[in-house]
């Protein structure tokens, strides 16, 4: 018997009590949710809402892509989009939020009531890439004083109130941050103990304003459960693993964009129209141009040496291409490790010592296949001294470029996904004809 998949179709068209239900456990994978969820148009959107309840709606958006659940939110009525939204966890609603229509969310926040609207617009007053952005301001903080039982207690009611239940933060008078208390050494801890007195002193934190790859950094680096979000020395809301692994994708998103030499786009690639991927790639591509321009400039100005020997030509292609495909290679493994907290300024002396000598094994290779190669075409010893030598020189130039430039500009406070693919080859197509018309002048004449 061929077993028919329940689609949001299907709840629409045959409304039983069980269909959401089952199409929960038929659609798992939050792409393929989004997917239906996009295809509705705003009266079956308006319909489903309506037959499942604003409880069930928020369980619809809350895993699938903030542009997709943005989408079909802003077609519902809006006593059911605020009441939908009132439901969905405070970072996630944030960030659903912020995709809507400015008027919308004005409308939204006005009308959801003040206890749930506080957290919501103390989480969108930050940018959307600050650490502030990506917390959750609910969490359970209690003073020095409270003694183990009564903390054990406001643990269970801040929990069925979506507090991070796993972990408690003590906090002065001022609401300054003195130390946070695992639930565990709580639960093991005497009735009557104070929480001051079970509390660690040495808490990771980071500020609101702080970059959120710093926070996910943080937070994966010390295996946490949750990391505080500090504003003046007080702690304003956490971020969770949950929130964590939403940066982390954004994150490889954007940096896996720039390195192709792109800016990094806002929405999901199937949200892009054709003018928005054209604005974000032909500045780039401009920029580019630009600098591949004078790669011209370089076989100008050596003219008198090509003609005095053609065979030269045949191997700028592979020279420019080996340096390129080099630089690439670094830059795309430096940045990673400087994503994750391996690499920083401090060990630029390490990784040029290290690049430098994978770089002159990798040139020895490489001379190597160039000397079979120019062997091949016939051009004679001269010129395949030429191509081995420049071949050599130009694998250790961009090993030593691409070493530097991403740590470099960390330092400047320029993102080093920057340094791309396309950047590093087109730096290095330049500045390797000079090296290999040097080499041949050097050799030839």
């Amino acid at each position: 018997m061929t077993l028919v998949r329940t689609s949001l179709r299907t709840i629409l068209n045959e409304p039983r009590p069980d269909a959401l239900e089952r199409w929960f456990g038929d659609v798992t994978d939050p792409r393929e949710r989004g997917e239906e969820l996009a295809r509705l148009d705003q009266e079956r959107a308006a319909r489903l809402a309506y037959l499942i309840g604003p409880p069930a709606t928020a369980r619809l958006v809350e895993p699938v892509d903030r542009n997709t659940a943005a989408d079909f939110l802003g077609q519902l009525p809006l006593p059911t989009l605020i009441e939908t939204i009132g439901r969905i966890r405070t970072d996630r609603a944030a960030a659903i939020l912020r995709e809507m229509p400015s008027p919308l969310v004005v409308e939204v926040l006005a009308r959801l009531g003040r206890e749930r609207s506080a957290p919501l617009r103390t989480v969108l007053a930050h940018p959307p890439t600050s650490a502030g952005a990506h917390m959750t301001p609910v969490f359970i903080a209690l003073p020095a004083d409270t003694p183990a039982e009564e903390a054990i207690e406001r643990v269970r009611e801040s929990a069925a109130d979506g507090a991070v239940a796993f972990t408690l933060y003590v906090t002065g008078d001022d609401g300054e941050l003195l130390g946070v208390v695992p639930f565990r050494a709580l639960v093991l801890a005497p009735a009557d103990r104070p929480v001051g007195e079970l509390m660690r002193t040495r808490v990771i934190e980071v500020t609101a304003e702080a970059d959120r790859e710093e926070a996910a950094r943080l937070l994966n680096a010390h295996d946490l459960a949750a990391i505080p979000v500090v504003a003046d020395g007080r702690i304003v809301g956490v971020i969770t693993a949950d929130g964590v692994a939403d940066i982390v994708e954004e994150e490889a998103t954007e940096d896996a964009e720039r390195q192709g030499g792109s800016a990094p786009l806002d929405v999901p690639y199937l949200h892009a129209s054709p003018w928005k991927l054209w604005k974000k790639r032909i500045l780039w591509l401009l920029v580019l141009f630009a600098a591949e321009a004078y790669t011209g400039t370089v076989l100008r100005h050596f003219e008198e040496e090509l003609e005095s020997a053609i065979a030269l030509a045949f191997f700028i292609p592979l020279l420019i291409g080996t340096g390129g495909n080099t630089g690439t290679q670094i830059t795309t493994t430096l940045i990673r490790a400087m994503a994750t907290g391996e690499v920083a300024l401090r060990d630029m002396g390490r990784v040029i010592r290290k690049e430098m000598g994978t770089g002159m094994l990798i040139a020895v290779a490489m001379a190597g296949a160039a000397m079979v190669r120019a062997w091949t075409l016939g051009v004679g010893p001269q010129v395949t001294l030429v191509v081995v030598l420049a071949v050599g020189a130009i694998v250790l130039w961009s090993a030593l470029v691409s070493s530097i430039l991403p740590l470099v500009l960390r330092r400047l406070g320029i993102d080093p996904a920057v340094v791309s693919a396309p950047f590093i080859a087109t730096l290095v197509d330049g500045t390797g004809l000079i090296i290999y018309f040097e080499v041949a002048k050097l050799v030839l004449w």
